[in-house]
């Protein structure tokens, strides 16, 4: 019995020293300072940034400390979890695994290899979504310096004013173009590009396909309009239906003038081409997204001897147009082919507003190049602050 109470007296001592030691090298290793937990500002929630001083081992590659353990739990510390373990030299965590509206207990531990100090505990702390999204302000103030120039020209349209739009060769030849088919009794071939409805480029050349509609059938012209895609089909028949009828000319329409031929790109130049050199259109108009098969389009169209008229956004594409057409849209003049034709005093509006928005952010760029460029030489703080504003203001941070 004594050698039984000896062995068990020598094991009580045993585990008391371990903790003893144990402790002891808890105390050995200082924990982080001042921890802070919060809810992330301007997120969507579910997150909730830890921000803590590093602790007085963390010298660097001298210090013993190697790293920090991040524990959360809720209600007591019996529920924790280890959520994330940094490397040393960290100050900062986001806890972006959270719950909306749950209290949550951070504590932050410094190791020393597998030592780890006394921790550190914040909270309670809950996540929640923000309203607003501080970081993206610049894109508010872009906005609203947009709508006021936009309402303003178009509330001056609305009133009687005439806005000036500089004349685009290429929009005032498109009547020519359709004049000439006419007189030489040959068909108008329009191309709307390669892509689909949701390319934006698609949508401006059906815009100008009902103002060539309306020409071709007042002045009884033959109109071919091949498609690459289905639904280019559908809305390229309803908006050439619609273009007879505004022209007083229904009986004229049939729905073989906008046929679809197939989706491959160079089967459809393929037989793009046949039909030129077979009908020899006297106009060719390519309005819309090309790529590849612009240079092969435009210069079938030149070995036929047709007036061509080419507009695109595709900046690789354009000089292909510039040399093989007579006239070229360039990025925008296609964009801005609806409210140049239809002189309707709205879009126009918009039109002269979008561009009073570039001339003010011109003018923003130009003041912000000026006052790095003083903060630079002089070392004024205050100059450098007004750059860097500036220069956040036209981040782009979708």
């Amino acid at each position: 019995m004594h050698k039984v109470a000896l062995i068990v007296a020598l094991a009580a001592i045993l585990v008391a020293s371990s903790a003893i030691a144990q402790e002891s090298d808890s105390l050995a290793v200082p924990p982080p300072i001042s921890l802070k937990a919060y809810d992330t500002p301007s997120d969507k929630g579910g997150s909730i940034t830890l921000e803590w001083e590093l602790s007085p081992g963390d010298t660097g590659e001298n210090g013993i400390i190697t790293g920090y353990r991040i524990i959360r739990y809720v209600g007591s510390p019996e529920s924790s979890e280890v959520v994330a373990k940094v490397p040393g030299g960290t100050r900062r965590f986001v806890d972006s695994r959270t719950h909306d509206g749950t209290a949550y207990y951070y504590q932050v531990v410094a190791l020393a290899d597998s030592v780890a100090s006394a921790p550190v505990i914040a909270g309670p702390v809950q996540s929640k979504q923000q309203w607003f999204d501080r970081t993206r302000a610049n894109l508010l103030v872009i906005a609203l310096i947009l709508v006021f120039a936009i309402t303003y020209f178009i509330f001056l349209g609305a009133k009687g004013k005439e806005l000036y739009i500089r004349r685009i060769s290429g929009l005032e030849a498109i009547d020519e173009a359709v004049g000439r088919a006419t007189e030489m009794g040959k068909p108008i071939l329009f191309i709307p590009g390669i892509q689909d409805m949701d390319n934006v480029q698609t949508v401006a050349g059906m815009t100008l396909l009902a103002h060539i509609a309306r020409k071709a059938a007042t002045y009884e012209t033959k109109l071919e309009v091949p498609v690459s895609r289905s639904i280019v089909m559908s809305v390229g028949r309803e908006t050439v239906r619609q273009a007879y009828l505004e022209a007083g000319r229904p009986d004229l329409y049939n729905d073989d003038i906008v046929h679809y031929i197939t989706d491959e790109q160079f089967g459809y130049v393929a037989a793009v081409d046949g039909i030129m050199v077979r009908q020899r259109p006297a106009a060719c108009f390519y309005l819309g997204a090309f790529f590849a098969e612009s240079l092969i389009l435009a210069e079938t169209g030149n070995s036929i001897g047709a007036i061509q008229v080419a507009g695109t956004a595709m900046p690789t594409q354009l000089p292909f147009f510039v040399a093989a057409c007579d006239y070229t849209l360039i990025g925008e003049e296609l964009f801005a082919a609806s409210a140049y034709l239809s002189k309707d005093r709205k879009m126009q509006g918009s039109l002269k507003g979008q561009d009073a928005g570039k001339a003010i952010a011109l003018i923003f760029i130009v003041a912000g190049v000026a006052l790095a460029t003083l903060a630079s030489t002089t070392g004024n703080e205050t100059l450098l602050a007004a750059s860097n504003w500036l220069r956040r203001l036209f981040t782009m941070n979708f």
